[in-house]
């Protein structure tokens, strides 16, 4: 593996930044409501940070040398893309940031439910285990397979707001002795050498600017004969970078998503090999005959709802619920409530749906290949 560059961590400077962006936000009820208590100034700067890696910078002109600046700088991306984007996913799609399959009337909710138990089954965890959660969000798989499995879960994540959001649901539902978060790169983490008994990702390593350097990391935090588990986004081996409009799906799911560099299903399993482990199970359960895509809820397709408590869930990703929501996040800029930028994120989001459910239906993506392997004892 060639080096790869690792940004400097600055905790105090990340946590001071998170506590003027976001205000009394991270102890609020979340969604909707807390897109309105951001400091505008401290929002531009993110909005900046961010989109200066995206700005007139298509497809057709996109560069090895565009890429590698992304690359360089994938903590500050990945931490302003969730500074920005938290509230958002937590109004359009609940505490757990990741895909799931279908199964025939399964209600939403259940379905990603669903998938973490699958995650944890699969990689057998066990009551009373020492579990690494690499990429937490706000910390709702955890919560899940801490119930499910009756494991012990540190969640690792390198931004200051989600940690606070996680801690606060843990805390709720009573799971504070079971469930803790930290701060931290993924690339670079502090934990010595074997400490845990398994490691899991959801939907998180994708943001890595190299899969073989954060699997090598999370090889060298597994205690030997520990078992890491990840469900991959990953770009199929059917993907032809030198087709411009395969070429712009992918980079509309990279911009809308806060990813510097993904890669092909070859990339992602010659990557967790390299990083030393044995592969002991790896497929995309994109392709399992499900009576659902796992794209579904993106496309606005009522005819697939599993319940009617998942109506709203997918409304709001109908053309006219995205209209309508671009049209009222804009009015609340214009009038003050909302922080000028809110809508530019909201509208990045939605061009990436519609990227994700094109890469779904062409089998050129998928957000859940899995991979369970094992360190060597």
């Amino acid at each position: 593996m060639a080096p790869i560059a690792l940004e400097p961590e600055d905790h105090s400077r990340d946590a001071a930044f998170a506590k003027v962006l976001h205000g009394k936000s991270a102890s609020g009820r979340g969604g909707f409501m807390s897109m309105m208590g951001k400091d505008p100034v401290a929002q531009k700067a993110a909005l900046d940070e961010y989109f200066k890696h995206w700005d007139n910078k298509d497809a057709g002109t996109e560069t090895q040398e565009i890429r590698e600046a992304r690359k360089a700088e994938y903590a500050t991306l990945t931490r302003h893309y969730y500074n920005l984007a938290t509230d958002l996913y937590e109004y359009g799609w609940g505490a757990s940031f990741h895909f799931c399959r279908f199964a025939y009337g399964e209600p939403f909710n259940q379905a990603i439910a669903r998938h973490e138990h699958y995650l944890a089954h699969m990689m057998g965890l066990k009551d009373g285990m020492k579990v690494l959660d690499v990429g937490c969000g706000v910390g709702g798989p955890a919560r899940e397979i801490a119930k499910f499995a009756g494991v012990n879960i540190v969640g690792l994540n390198n931004n200051d707001y989600q940690i606070e959001r996680a801690t606060k649901y843990a805390a709720k539902e009573g799971l504070s002795s079971q469930l803790s978060f930290t701060k931290g790169d993924f690339m670079q983490m502090a934990f010595p050498a074997n400490t845990f008994d398994a490691v899991y990702a959801i939907e998180a390593t994708v943001h890595a600017p190299s899969l073989e350097g954060v699997y090598s990391q999370i090889f060298r935090v597994l205690k030997p004969g520990g078992v890491f588990g990840v469900y991959e986004w990953l770009m199929t081996d059917a993907y032809d970078n030198e087709n411009p409009k395969q070429r712009e799906i992918r980079l509309s799911i990279e911009q809308g998503n806060g990813i510097s560099n993904m890669v092909r299903i070859s990339e992602g399993l010659a990557a967790i090999k390299a990083a030393g482990f044995v592969l002991e199970h790896h497929e995309d359960l994109a392709d399992r005959p499900d009576a659902r895509p796992w794209y579904y809820p993106l496309a606005g397709n009522f005819r697939m709802i599993g319940s009617f408590g998942d109506i709203l869930t997918v409304a709001r990703m109908t053309k006219f619920g995205r209209g309508a929501i671009h049209q009222f996040v804009g009015l609340l800029e214009t009038v003050g409530i909302a922080s000028k930028g809110t809508q530019k994120t909201a509208d990045s989001l939605a061009r990436a749906a519609d990227a994700l459910v094109a890469g779904g239906e062409q089998k050129l993506f998928t957000p859940m290949y899995l991979m369970v392997a094992r360190k060597p004892q």
